[in-house]
């Protein structure tokens, strides 16, 4: 089987799962250049690869024009954890907006196929489940989480627009709850801030009362779905979910963490904040069919792998 290295552009490459998928696209021989601000993105995640002659950082935000040459884009730039997105949301719509025109712009240019990280938030708090591609969602545009919703909405549909106006090639991907190592120890969200809470001996956070669901897929399990769905013909487009069919309800992966930790931290309960979906899982059909694709790992395999991460962590700031 012949090989074709590309030259490939991951913006947010620098984040949890952009330093994932760079780290994979290294390995697989490709020449890779991570354009991420470090606003939630850390160097300390892409460290191991600045050695490496086939790997390049660049400090860049995606609300700029770049002007580089690459034959692939994989377009992952926007803070994805509600503390972070509602830091600063007028930049998070920027980002994600202007950020997708920008990106687009640059394939068109170049005539590279382009690969959007869009989001199972553009379901919002859904009424159907679990949540298929064909569903549109129940999103409230006035909340506080509709600058990530509506942004990755408003991102979907910039790339239908410049595949139909400009033949621009494009693959979307709806990503579901991911977790696993090099996650921000503050992003906010269950699975790093349980084990993070546990690891230290403070209480652990339940938002309303835990019974609410997710369902959560190890990152290399997703990476694998980016390359495989990068891979598919042009008239595979998307939108197509990437994650855990396999649901747990909050509370019992709580229950977990403090298992697997050995912690004796307790549990205690807070207001669901406002737009918080109830149910959360995802109709993997396509990518089983298109792609050949499901989540491979044991949710308690990749949570161990989790905390051997975060035990890391804790040990370095102690």
């Amino acid at each position: 089987m012949s090989f074709s290295r590309k030259r490939i552009l991951v913006s947010g490459g620098a984040g949890f799962l952009g330093s994932h998928l760079c780290t994979r696209l290294v390995e697989d021989g490709h020449d890779v250049l991570s354009v991420d601000n470090y606003f939630t993105g850390r160097k300390e995640n892409v460290a191991h690869l600045l050695a490496n002659p086939r790997f390049e950082a660049m400090r860049h935000d995606v609300t700029f024009p770049l002007f580089v040459e690459v034959d692939e884009i994989y377009n992952l730039a926007c803070p994805a954890s509600p503390i972070h997105y509602q830091f600063d949301p007028v930049q998070t719509t920027k980002t994600s907006v202007v950020g997708a025109i920008n990106m687009l712009g640059l394939a068109k240019r170049v005539k590279a196929k382009i690969f959007q990280a869009s989001t199972s938030e553009v379901y919002g708090d859904p009424e159907v489940h679990p949540q298929s591609e064909e569903y549109r969602g129940n999103v409230n545009p006035l909340g506080p989480r509709a600058c990530y919703d509506e942004g990755k909405r408003a991102a979907e549909t910039l790339f239908f627009d410049y595949h139909r106006q400009h033949g621009v090639r494009i693959k979307i991907a709806r990503i579901f709850n991911t977790y696993g190592p090099r996650m921000h120890p503050e992003d906010g969200r269950v699975v790093s801030n349980f084990i993070m809470q546990a690891l230290t001996g403070q209480p652990i956070t339940l938002y309303g009362t835990g019974s609410q669901t997710r369902a959560f897929c190890y990152v290399d399990d997703l990476v694998e779905g980016f390359i495989r769905l990068m891979a598919t013909g042009d008239d595979v487009t998307g939108p197509v979910n990437l994650g855990n069919p396999h649901e747990i309800s909050v509370r019992e992966l709580a229950e977990r963490v403090i298992k697997l930790t050995g912690s004796k931290s307790e549990i205690v309960f807070a207001p669901l904040p406002q737009d918080d979906p109830t149910q959360r899982c995802p109709d993997i059909g396509l990518a089983r069919r298109i792609l050949g694709w499901e989540p491979l790992v044991p949710l308690e395999d990749g949570l161990k792998q989790a905390i051997q991460y975060f035990e890391n962590v804790v040990r370095t700031r102690s």
